[in-house]
């Protein structure tokens, strides 16, 4: 069972590389954003990025920092198949899953004004927001101290791989090919 966390920054392709691992490689996804987004709904909460990121805040305080993605990496080893976690966001998460000697770190990153043209043509629920709010949620998740709060930037440093994804989807899945031909 190899297990692979996606890392990145907003809108840079998680979800497409996720979508190439489950299509391509049979990879089973488990999503940080689906649990907090089922938390939220068991709390009462409105459903938006604010509050996933109270949520998640929250339940890294109440319990670990990795207390997310271990819930998560507990169901995929429940499974025993090859599963991918998106999305990693703390040191913290990354430190934990390393523990697992089945565990790969893959980031993705591309230009900010490119990024933000594709969270708005996702249009989901989350992603309806200016450049400048784009920029700066992003920034707040870029560079916490606070271990239960996301780092995202410290988590790309501390990824196995990492993909350039400024191009179309082609180039990206040849990126994600060569490095699971190479593991």
């Amino acid at each position: 069972m190899k297990i692979i966390g996606i890392t990145g920054t907003l809108g840079a392709g998680k979800g497409t590389i996720v979508d190439y691992l489950a299509l391509h490689y049979g990879f089973r996804h488990y999503s940080v954003r689906g649990f907090l987004m089922e938390e939220a709904k068991r709390r009462g909460l409105e459903l938006n990025r604010d509050t996933y990121v109270v949520v998640a805040n929250d339940l890294r305080a109440s319990h670990t920092p990795s207390y997310i993605v271990d819930q998560l990496y507990l169901q995929a080893a429940e499974n025993g198949e090859n599963a991918v976690i998106e999305s990693v966001r703390t040191p913290g998460e990354v430190m934990s899953l390393r523990r697992h000697e089945n565990f790969l770190l893959f980031g993705v990153d591309a230009d900010p004004r490119i990024r933000y043209e594709r969270v708005v043509e996702r249009a989901s629920e989350t992603d309806q927001i200016t450049f400048e709010t784009f920029l700066d949620n992003e920034q707040r998740e870029m560079s916490s101290t606070d271990p239960n709060h996301q780092n995202i930037g410290r988590c790309m440093q501390m990824a196995d791989y990492v993909f350039n994804n400024n191009g179309n989807f082609e180039a990206l899945y040849f990126q994600v090919k060569q490095v699971l031909q190479n593991i």
